[in-house]
Formats: C-alpha cells, structure tokens, sequence
C-alpha cells in the first residue's frame, strides 16, 4: 500500500511548524463517517507497515470504541496540551502493530474557556500547543491522522494551524453538505497562518452503490460549494450499518470483521445443523469485504494524494 516516508515535520517559524504527514479529517456536521474513516484508515496503514498515529480532538471521544482501546475522559491530552505535559500514547493500540493512538474525552471541552483565558492574556494558541506536543514524537511516524468535533471552531481552526492537509467526508444530505461548506471557511481562514495547508481532497461517504445519479449530483453541489477549488477522492464509502454497529460493539476493524463474519457463518449453519440456539455474541455483518475493500482503496488513494502534495512542497 505504501513505504515508509522518513520525513520530518516543516517548520514554518521558531514556535509553530507543520506536521508534514499531518491529516484532519473535518465536517461541521456529526455522522458523516470523521471517527469510522480515521479508524479504518489507521488500521490499514498501520497492518501495510507504517507507522500511523491517530489523535482524537473530539470531546466524544468515539475512537476508542472504534479501534478498540479503552476509554479515556481525554484529561490527559488535556494537560499535556496546556500544562506542557507529556503526551498520552496508546502504544500498537488494540493489539496492532505500528498503530499509536492518543485518546481523547470529555475534558477536551474545556480548551475552549481555556484558550479564550490565555488568548486575552497573549498567551499560547491551540496551534501552538499542538504543534509543541507533537513536534517531539511526529518524525516516528509515516502518517498522524485526526480526528475532530463537529461543532467546535476552536479546535478545528487550531488544528488546520498545524497540519498538511483536510480531508472532508460528506454524505449527500443537504446539512453533511452545509457542514463541509463550514470547513471550507475554516480552510481559507486556516491557509492565512498556515499556507502549506492543503485540502486533500473531499470524500463521499455512506451513498450507496447503486446511487451514480445521486453521486454525480453530490459532486456537482460539492463542487459549486468550493469553487471547484476541491478535488473529490475517486472513492465512496458504502453504507453498512451492521459493519458500523460491530465494529464499535466489538473494537474490530472493518476488514478484521470479514474474518468475525466468516467464523460467525460457520457457528451459525453448525446451530442450525444441530438444533442448538445461535450464540448472542455473533457479530451482524453477514459480508463487510465490500466495505473494507473501499477504506483501502481510499487508504491508498489518501497516501498517494499525500505524496502528490510533498512533490509540490519541493
């Protein structure tokens, strides 16, 4: 799927750089695939050979249950962030090799009073204490991915201060829609700070396979919304529900499910064949291969976008 990169963080100036493999993955709008995309795709890098850390910004704190680590109130990011603390690493979380994760919660809700406190003081910006947090630990790995909360401008707009590109996931309603709109501001206003971020490219997420129509609309709407500015990533994430539900009831990644799915299969028709009740713990997805074939076709797609971006930076 990839190498390995060895490439280290920018530096734009004395206090705040660019993390150079640094992605975020932003909607103002909940629900359109920010956590199942940042899990999914970590996972896949990180089983290709790379090295992938995922920083979770978000006050839900939803990564967890998607990559299957245990949950964290986020106080930890917290102080780290603000009191210069070190930063709370998930070594090869969930039991995989080369993916490290730093967990999120509820106390990242309270950044906001506190960098409002500090900005009118002329202390620290979120950009700044991100970049001072990550800086130490950014040139260990090929690829960080974050994740952020919808509503929050605060950190989304601090985290587009320090990282190399956007990508937006959107479903085709017309609020996923006014959400990506939302970020586009953000990205202008970000580019004025940080003008080596990129918008990676727009992602269409949870339309279904038979929907041409529906897709092409959607990225002609996507297309007026950004001053066709936004390249649309070739791949679109199917919907399935079942795949989503047991990937956070079990901590499995979507393409760790096919294996679930095949074993369950088999418990199935052997409960069937016996007359013995079919075990509750069974996971829903009958056939998730459709699916974890699209977040590697997109994990793919997102590296080579990146490579593309870093050939323009030289």
């Amino acid at each position: 799927m990839a190498t390995r990169s060895n490439r280290t963080p920018i530096r734009d100036s004395g206090t705040i750089g660019v993390l150079d493999r640094g992605v975020v993955l932003a909607n103002g709008k909940g629900g359109v695939g920010k956590t199942s995309t940042v899990a999914n795709v970590a996972g896949l890098c990180a089983l290709s050979g790379l090295r992938v850390l995922t920083v979770d910004l978000d006050p839900q704190g939803n990564l967890a249950r998607d990559i299957g680590y245990e949950r964290d109130k986020g106080q930890r990011l917290f102080m780290a962030l603000v009191g210069g603390g070190e930063l709370p690493i998930i070594r090869d979380a969930g039991g995989r090799e080369g993916l490290d994760c730093v967990p999120g919660g509820l106390a990242m809700s309270d950044l906001v009073g506190v960098l409002f406190s500090r900005a009118s003081n002329g202390g620290s910006s979120l950009s700044q204490m991100l970049w001072e947090a990550l800086a130490p630990v950014a040139d260990d790995y090929d690829l960080i991915l974050f994740d952020t909360p919808p509503g929050d401008a605060t950190i989304n707009e601090g985290v587009l201060g320090v990282a190399r590109a956007v990508v937006i996931p959107t479903r085709s309603d017309e609020a996923s829609i006014d959400g990506l709109e939302v970020v586009a501001r953000r990205f202008v206003v970000a580019r004025e700070t940080n003008p080596h971020l990129r918008l990676a490219g727009v992602l269409l997420f949870g339309i279904g396979s038979q929907s041409s129509r529906l897709d092409g609309e959607v990225r002609r709407i996507i297309g007026e919304a950004l001053d066709d500015v936004a390249p649309l990533f070739s791949t679109r994430i199917r919907y399935l529900e079942s795949a989503a539900a047991d990937q956070r009831r079990t901590g499995l990644m979507i393409h760790e499910l096919e294996d679930a799915a095949s074993e369950a299969k088999a418990k199935r028709l052997a409960a069937l064949h016996s007359g013995q009740p079919i075990a509750s713990g069974d996971v829903f997805t009958r056939n998730p291969q459709g699916l974890a074939d699209d977040y590697e076709a997109f994990a793919t797609e997102l590296l080579d976008r990146l490579r593309e971006l870093e050939e323009e930076e030289r």
